[in-house]
């Protein structure tokens, strides 16, 4: 016993964790076992004999818990975190981690025993970082570099429109003239007239789908630049477009149709845009033509024509028989010049995109109205977040211009993005400048669409932790029991099981005004019945990317107004694909309509045969029971004896089901007409009619739906 005891001092002393040591003496052998030591660093040995042989345990040596220590709550202990935690990152200067300390540069070096020198000393080694920070009693963690000159930034190198002109700066230029109007009242054949054109002519269902601008020389010698809006309810976005971007509204009004739903809304635009009003009224030739109704109609809308007392002045014309069209043009011209219309033909060129279009040899081609300056070949032209090197400048003839001054419109080509219309060009000094104006720009769009998905977010937060407490109330207020799920466990994979049809579509379009206003268009749909998907759009032919999309999510691709090169369609007849040309919105719109409808399943409906009025109800006899028949006369259709039968009273089915009897007198018939008595046997014996019930005689059919989308025309 004594060696055991001197050996377990010894291996003490030794600081085993665990062993096992076996010795042998006077022809015993003992086996010692170690553990691992406990909290207090204490070996807890239990000693025990058995056959000569010695072996240790903790097991009996280990106290048990009393009562209130087990139904005390667990309580987990950490050690105080001692040193403000100071957020630091990759190359930080002395200068930036001083400002991170709120200390003065001489305390960095002192903390960094003046292994660094100045303000811009860059400390690239992290262990060195580290210690210095513990030095100064702190911690640190590595976060991302802050960027507090974004803001700056922005502001500093955005571009944006110079101040106004002063007066004597002002030079005369030609008014922005826009013809605006209901659709079909002749504003295309007016600007014919006006140009000795024939553009009706040339347009789709003799409808204009795009906004055309062009210089117009008058036989005074006065230049007019004009602005031809489309009339179609489809195309508001572009009549909106043309009323900011104009000088005088010149309203044309039919005089067989008066004041429309497009002349209103015409008329609401040019008031938004505070831009004066002239009236044509327009096809007085027509032999429906009425024109004290019209002015009296645009009286009633707030247009006061001078006939009336009024100070907008209201010339009727005749476009087709070119009549009256010389006193439109002199108002013209006197409104102009009472407007006293000028601009600055010098410095940086600032315009409005008209249109926008992409032609298949030309490139990215773009119609503007230049509103300041001169523009030239060479300028460099920002537009949104769309940059161009003028390349060529073009009239509306299609006849290459050197320059453009303002008051006069030009297509542009040599742009890198297509330009959206409606946007402001703006010219800069190089190319380096326009990119960083387009950086810019692209952070104040990222920093909006950041700030409307944090909302979003902020929402769905809310609404998930509302619907978390609630579920955690409920489950802590079941005390011992456990939460079970409802219903069988939901797959990881969910499966889409909705059986709602889908179409799935592809729009490219010849111009950028026509895309937006057939998506506007499409855009109106909201109904449950069919899904409609639309997997990509833009300006330009259908392309090969075109094709595989439209393939792969089994699509149709509508092509507006474009034709589609001869590899591309033998691709798409090789993958099954429909390509559908259309030059007409509101056929292309009817042919969307028909697609929806046969993507629609059949819904069964009654169909009504014929009715029968009862007169009275006769007991008949069957073997040994009495069965109810109804004396009926046909009072509307037939009634056949295969169909279907429901018996009305008050307003209310009572019955619905088949016959197994139907008599004319004593004979069995299978069709009864009209104002014919008869008698009704149903299948159901236990019916009992009344006199004055209704007998309807009905069969039950599939028909196909129609979708009841309104695009609002």
């Amino acid at each position: 016993m004594a060696l055991y005891t001197r050996f377990l001092k010894f291996y003490t002393l030794l600081n085993v964790s665990s062993k096992s040591v076996n010795l042998c003496s006077n022809n015993q052998r003992f086996s010692y076992l170690v553990y691992k030591k406990l909290k207090d660093n204490v070996h807890v040995l239990k000693y025990s004999s058995q056959q000569g042989n010695i072996h240790t345990t903790s097991i009996f040596f280990k106290r048990r818990k009393t009562a209130e220590e087990k139904k005390a709550p667990r309580v987990l202990e950490y050690p105080k975190v001692k040193g403000e935690l100071v957020g630091v990152w990759k190359d930080i200067t002395v200068g930036e981690l001083a400002n991170v300390l709120n200390e003065n540069v001489s305390y960095v070096q002192e903390i960094f025993l003046n292994q660094v020198k100045g303000s811009k000393t860059v400390i690239s080694d992290m262990k060195v970082l580290q210690q210095g920070i513990r030095r100064s009693g702190r911690r640190m963690k590595i976060i991302a570099k802050p960027n507090n000159n974004t803001e700056k930034e922005v502001i500093d190198s955005d571009i944006y429109p110079r101040p106004l002109a002063l007066k004597s700066e002002l030079k005369p230029r030609p008014p922005v003239v826009t013809v605006m109007g209901h659709v079909d009242h002749g504003k295309t054949t007016l600007l014919d007239a006006l140009r000795h054109s024939s553009i009706v002519e040339q347009e789709f269902g003799g409808i204009t789908q795009h906004i055309g601008a062009f210089s117009v020389v008058l036989e005074s010698g006065a230049r007019i630049t004009f602005l031809d809006t489309p009339g179609h309810a489809a195309f508001s976005a572009m009549r909106a477009r043309g009323a900011l971007a104009t000088d005088i509204v010149v309203l044309v009004v039919a005089a067989d149709d008066g004041v429309m739903e497009q002349t209103l809304e015409s008329i609401r635009m040019a008031k938004e845009a505070k831009v004066p009003i002239l009236v044509a009224i327009n096809k007085i030739d027509s032999p429906k033509a009425n024109i004290e109704r019209t002015e009296q109609m645009l009286m009633e809308v707030g247009i006061q024509v001078e006939k009336l007392g009024g100070d907008i002045q209201a010339i009727p014309i005749s476009a087709l028989k070119k009549q009256n069209l010389g006193q439109l043009t002199e108002a013209l011209v006197l409104q102009a010049e009472l407007l006293e219309i000028g601009a600055d033909p010098t410095g940086p060129v600032e315009a409005v995109v008209v249109e926008s279009k992409l032609d298949p040899n030309k490139g990215k081609l773009s119609t503007v109205i230049v509103q300041r300056g001169t523009l030239r070949k060479g300028d460099i032209l920002v537009v949104g977040t769309s940059m161009g090197k003028v390349r060529v400048l073009r009239d509306a003839e299609g006849s290459i211009m050197k320059e453009v001054t303002p008051g006069y419109p030009a297509e542009i080509e040599g742009w890198k993005d297509l330009p959206s219309p409606g946007e402001q060009v703006l010219q800069v000094e190089t190319e380096k400048r326009a990119r960083d104006v387009i950086r810019v720009r692209q952070n104040k769009i990222a920093v909006e669409k950041q700030q409307q998905d944090a909302i979003v977010i902020s929402e769905k937060q809310a609404h998930h932790e509302k619907e978390y407490k609630e579920k955690l109330n409920y489950k802590r207020s079941l005390g011992r029991y456990k939460l079970k799920n409802e219903g069988p466990r939901k797959p990881e994979i969910p499966k889409d099981d909705d059986p709602t049809p889908t179409l799935n579509l592809i729009v490219k379009s010849d111009v950028d005004g026509t895309l937006e206003a057939v998506l506007d268009t499409l855009d109106t749909y909201n109904s449950p019945e069919c899904k409609m998907d639309l997997i990509h759009y833009g300006v330009g032919a259908v392309s090969e990317n075109d094709i595989e999309l439209a393939q792969t999510f089994n699509g149709i691709i509508y092509a507006f107004n474009i034709n589609c090169p001869t590899n591309i369609q033998e691709m798409a007849e090789n993958l099954n694909v429909k390509i559908k040309y259309f030059n007409i919105i509101y056929k292309l719109v009817d042919d969307v309509k028909e697609e929806i409808n046969s993507r629609l399943l059949q819904k069964e409906i009654e169909e009504t045969i014929g009715e029968a009025t009862v007169l009275q109800q006769f007991e008949i006899n069957q073997g040994r029971k009495k069965v109810a028949v109804a004396g009926c006369r046909c009072t509307k259709g037939m009634l056949r004896k295969s169909a279907m039968y429901k018996v009305v009273r008050n307003q209310q089915v009572v019955h619905t089901g088949q016959l197994t009897s139907m008599r004319h007198l004593k004979d069995e018939v299978d069709v009864i007409k009209n104002d014919i008595e008869c008698g009704l046997q149903f299948s159901d014996k236990t019916i009992i009619f009344e006199p004055g019930d209704t007998i309807v005689c009905y069969q039950k059919k599939m028909v196909s739906q129609v979708t009841s989308w309104d695009p609002g025309f």
